[in-house]
């Protein structure tokens, strides 16, 4: 539908039962959620701790795990229930993809890399033959910085997880998807290229209009990365809004409980960038002699 949001969760919720489904006491993973993806892309992020139902909430969004109250709509259309619009599984799959937290579990150390990218493009009726299928997955690599030749005839083993992440991404962009759901996607990946995969997906949302979905324990990646932000709790979704706001003027202890696990380096973000820009001020005006003082100063 032309205009409808491209995701909409409405009062959704998701109950177990403790001790088996058949006794134990019931209690919700995810409790009466709601939340809208505008039709404009956009990086929301859920964030949390563990156990606080962010996942089993992505795994709904991805039609892993029914809901058992509320509804999920899709561009307008339900991804639940019986209903005669609902999305059948080969448009959902071409319109929604997930990037899971491990990528080294994401793939079979048993054959070569690319064979999942061809099978993408083939199973999902994105290519034709297998030669499309191979210049599909090359565009795709291409638009993560590499290449099918690259890849090719590689295994798991030969990449580090910063370059698996990657090419988890480019398989999620085969079918030039909606909305990508991003399970955790930097906590297995080396702290040095975190950022860099994070950089990404903004980069994906700017040039190829994809939404993403943010499940995250970090807030800090979160604030970085985000058009909006919901903290949940305990299967609740405590507070929502921009990040700026949520940083700025947290109304949940839980949030600043968060916000006070993010490391810090003894000064204020603002105080920093003071400091930068006073220094990048002399380094202009004075040359090399206050890049010396600076390296004195730090």
């Amino acid at each position: 539908m032309s205009g409808a949001p491209i995701l909409e969760v409405e009062r959704i919720g998701r109950i177990y039962r403790r001790g088996g489904i058949f006794g134990g006491k019931p209690f919700y993973a995810v409790d009466d959620v709601s939340f809208t993806l505008p039709e404009t892309p956009k990086v929301f992020s859920i964030v949390g701790e563990s156990g606080s139902g962010k996942t089993t909430l992505a795994r709904m969004v991805l039609r892993l795990v029914e809901p058992t109250d509320g509804t999920i709509r899709l561009m307008g259309r339900p991804l639940t229930g019986t209903s005669k619009e609902r999305i059948d599984n080969l448009e959902f799959r071409r319109l929604v993809q997930p990037i899971f937290q491990n990528p080294f579990e994401a793939f079979s150390a048993y054959l070569p890399i690319g064979t999942y990218l061809i099978r993408t493009a083939l199973n999902l009726k994105i290519a034709r033959s297998e030669a499309e299928a191979v210049e599909a997955a090359d565009a795709a690599l291409r638009s993560v910085g590499l290449s099918y030749e690259r890849i090719r005839g590689k295994y798991i083993r030969q990449f580090s997880g910063g370059e698996l992440q990657r090419i988890s991404v480019a398989r999620a962009l085969i079918p030039n998807p909606k909305l990508i759901v991003a399970d955790e996607p930097v906590s297995m990946v080396d702290a040095s290229l975190r950022m860099s995969i994070v950089n990404l997906f903004r980069q994906i949302v700017e040039e190829k209009g994809v939404s993403f979905i943010y499940i995250t324990h970090d807030l800090s990646t979160a604030y970085y990365l985000s058009d909006h932000v919901a903290i949940m709790n305990a299967g609740r979704v405590v507070e929502q809004g921009a990040p700026g706001d949520i940083l700025a003027y947290p109304s949940e202890a839980y949030t600043r409980e968060l916000m006070a696990a993010i490391p810090t380096i003894g000064a204020r973000w603002t105080e920093l960038d003071e400091i930068d820009r006073h220094y990048a001020h002399e380094r202009t005006r004075d040359g090399k002699s206050a890049d010396k003082h600076h390296q004195e100063h730090s």
